[in-house]
């Protein structure tokens, strides 16, 4: 099971409830796109899974956060809203392959390590349909947090918070070149860089990935089963030193591999 974030220690509630401005775009986009069923991954207090379904959709919620998870449920029951609520492993998905046509998972899936993610990627290329669409947050390597702060390392990717609500919370750090790595199987449309340098009443050094990719599908147009897979390819082997293995247990980015220690 991931770590949890501790909510008692959270006083600013409301900032968590305030769906962020990505959010918006999205339920606008994939409306038009005629998706309909989604899964926020990683939801926390719930702001996104509330916003998503007042755009119509049919989404699925879950967190490793009883709290959280407890507290949407009883707003989506409050307002009718059919939510399904789920406590859950981002690393181990309870869903039927094919279950979803959007994933949206922001600030969340980067709380893991480098092992961890391959899961995370794999498990949510298997629950979205050929063709589905994803939007997912990633932390930036040119942040403070991973740069200067001194976190311990968990391997060459990770840091582990040591403060607050993320006190034990493995945090995994990407760049460019990392991001092209996690997305067998996917098209990359967009990926922004984005430094949120004032929030919360305070000047900060937080930037994120911000990646938009849509799964691909076979020549049948009823597989999202990556290419290379069957052929093998060379960019894919450039980043990670090896054919990777879709399932998420293969070998690990040769870059991620060094440097390796115990938290």
């Amino acid at each position: 099971m991931s770590n949890a974030w501790d909510w008692k220690q959270v006083d600013d509630r409301e900032y968590w409830m305030d769906p962020s401005d990505e959010s918006y775009f999205y339920a606008e986009k994939w409306r038009r796109e005629g998706r309909s069923r989604l899964l926020d991954l990683g939801c926390g207090l719930g702001r996104h899974s509330l916003l998503f379904s007042g755009y119509g959709f049919d989404v699925t919620a879950i967190d490793s956060s009883s709290e959280a998870v407890e507290h949407l449920r009883r707003i989506s029951d409050e307002k009718g809203l059919g939510i399904r609520c789920d406590v859950g492993d981002m690393h181990d998905l309870p869903y039927a392959d094919g279950s979803f046509d959007c994933v949206f998972a922001y600030l969340s899936v980067s709380h893991t390590d480098s092992e961890g993610i391959l899961r995370i990627m794999s498990g949510i290329r298997r629950v979205l349909v050929p063709g589905g669409a994803l939007f997912f947050t990633l932390c930036s390597k040119d942040t403070w947090s991973f740069t200067d702060a001194g976190f311990p390392r968990r391997d060459a990717n990770t840091i582990v918070k040591t403060e607050g609500a993320e006190a034990g919370i493995p945090h995994f750090y990407v760049d460019q070149k990392d991001i092209e790595g996690l997305l067998p199987g996917f098209r990359l449309v967009r990926v922004r860089h984005v430094d949120d340098c004032f929030f919360q009443g305070k000047w900060r050094n937080s930037k994120h990935y911000f990646i938009e990719a849509v799964k691909l599908k076979d020549r049948k147009g009823n597989d999202g089963t990556p290419g290379h897979c069957r052929r093998g390819d060379a960019k894919f082997r450039s980043v990670f030193g090896s054919r990777p293995c879709c399932n998420g247990s293969g070998p690990l980015p040769r870059s991620w591999r060094a440097s390796r220690s115990s938290s």
